[in-house]
């Protein structure tokens, strides 16, 4: 039977991992922490607790896991690389990134050589569950690896949905986004509409949240960060785009057409494209709002 996991790599402290680090810290985990940005981890050992590392290879000696949340496969694949040197049989790897499950089976792949185990365990919620602890968590993998990283995850969410093999998390959250982006651009888009008819754009957003047009983005992000302008979620436009074309990818490789889907890329991308770097995704219906010339709220 594997042993229990104490000590903890975690690489990757961001809007998402900082609060996710923090409630392992919070959990008695004995966690150690690198980030690519100079001095975070110096930051978050002296703000939260646990210990700060240069590199991976420096958090990941003589831990049990290594957890991962970076944005992107190809960013694992490089946390992989730096901590290689201490990588050594019997140690479990916990990817919460989003990212691409055809690249995450072959890291998994190359970490079981060296008898390393690899889950994916990707998650939903935004900052505000990471803090609360109860974020959503879609995870991948042999169910015995599972087990052994259930109590780590657990100190970081309250549900753990196991979806399937190696990379099947990362394919639920991919398609997850996929939805929440397809309601979120259909929503704005009929707010516009009203609007334009004459209706007023926070009692329609009460009105869906009543009947059944209510969904994730007419319940938390309407009035939150666009009729209020704030557009400050804490998930970027450019993390949607990647995960829509992960989810993308998914169809791809299960040959299903996905005409809508595409579409749905299509103008996210051209949001990403058109608005200036750094957008939060609720600025996606400044995209919208330019192509009605039309501001939600009535400020044009």
């Amino acid at each position: 039977m594997a042993e229990a996991i104490k000590r903890i790599a975690f690489a990757g402290i961001g809007n998402m991992g900082w609060p996710m680090a923090a409630n392992l810290v919070k959990g008695g985990f004995d966690v150690t922490v690198c980030d690519a940005a100079p001095c975070r981890a110096e930051s978050f050992a002296r703000e939260v607790g646990g210990r700060a590392a240069a590199s991976p290879a420096e958090a990941a000696q003589g831990a049990d896991a290594v957890v991962t949340i970076v944005p992107t496969s190809a960013q694992v694949a490089q946390v992989v690389d730096a901590a290689m040197p201490a990588l050594r049989p019997g140690m479990l790897f916990i990817d919460m990134t989003s990212g691409q499950p055809g690249k995450t089976r072959e890291v998994a792949a190359e970490l079981g050589a060296l008898g390393v185990t690899m889950v994916d365990c990707p998650v939903s919620g935004g900052v505000p569950r990471a803090k609360s602890g109860q974020l959503a968590i879609m995870a991948g993998g042999e169910a015995a690896a599972l087990d052994r990283a259930e109590p780590v995850l657990k100190a970081m969410g309250t549900s753990i949905h196991r979806c399937g093999g190696i990379g099947a998390g990362q394919a639920m959250k991919a398609l997850n986004n996929l939805v929440s982006a397809g309601g979120f651009l259909i929503g704005v888009e009929a707010l516009l509409v009203g609007q334009r008819f004459g209706l007023d754009a926070n009692t329609m957003v009460d009105v869906l949240n009543e009947s059944s047009g209510m969904n994730n983005s007419t319940r938390l992000k309407f009035k939150q960060h666009v009729l209020s302008r704030r557009f400050e979620s804490g998930f970027s436009l450019d993390l949607m785009v990647k995960d829509i074309g992960i989810a993308l990818e998914v169809a791809r490789e299960t040959a299903t057409p996905a005409p809508y889907a595409a579409l749905c890329r299509e103008i996210w991308a051209a949001a990403q494209a058109m608005l200036e770097p750094g957008q939060d995704h609720t600025g996606m219906a400044k995209l919208s709002e330019r192509l009605a010339n039309e501001v939600l709220g009535g400020n044009k």
